[in-house]
């Protein structure tokens, strides 16, 4: 995990490394900061698909275009915070759900994961990453150019509402202890 805050900037492994990252992060905050291992599932956003996010270069250099005041698709990965970023077409990503309760399964390299859904956006992708300066109305024109651009092969019931971006998934039993590499083939799972 990477912690900044003005000039200072520190890596820290976790779980091993909790104590050190705490006290890194300690006079930064009042009252004081903990950081506390969520075992069995670690530092999940989503406690119930625990699996990296998934969103493709196309979907963040389109995405980025939406919005005068990103800069680029750099900008906007730090905005929407993947966890895989995947080479390829804009929206490739929505091809990794299915309608609502079913997955698809895809594989990076030697690891099997399972999407389960468009993930569901909060207030930090509206948020410049480095001055958390807000773009006023940015929820409201995402969704509207969300729901504009959803590909055919998406599956739309996923959608109560179009501020959803990138993919929720889950590890398979058999894609726990993987390692994936940058360019390990990416591909959907028959």
């Amino acid at each position: 995990m990477w912690l900044t805050e003005g000039d200072r900037r520190a890596r820290f492994r976790l779980p091993a490394e909790t104590e050190q990252a705490a006290d890194w992060l300690d006079p930064v905050f009042e009252p004081s900061v903990s950081v506390v291992d969520e075992q069995p599932l670690g530092y999940p956003d989503d406690t119930t698909d625990f699996g990296p996010t998934v969103i493709s270069t196309g979907t963040l250099e389109t995405v980025a275009s939406w919005f005068d005041a990103v800069d680029g698709p750099e900008e906007m990965r730090r905005r929407l915070r993947p966890n895989l970023v995947v080479d390829a077409e804009p929206f490739w990503e929505d091809r990794l759900y299915g309608p609502p309760g079913e997955t698809v399964r895809f594989s990076v390299g030697d690891a099997v994961f399972e999407g389960t859904s468009p993930c569901q956006r909060c207030v930090v992708p509206s948020r410049d990453p480095d001055t958390g300066e807000a773009i006023p109305g940015f929820g409201d024109q995402f969704a509207q150019r969300r729901e504009a651009t959803l590909p055919e092969w998406a599956a739309g019931e996923q959608f109560d509402h179009y501020y959803r971006l990138m993919v929720n998934t889950r590890t398979t039993e058999a894609g726990r202890g993987e390692t994936l590499a940058i360019d390990d083939p990416v591909s959907i799972v028959a």
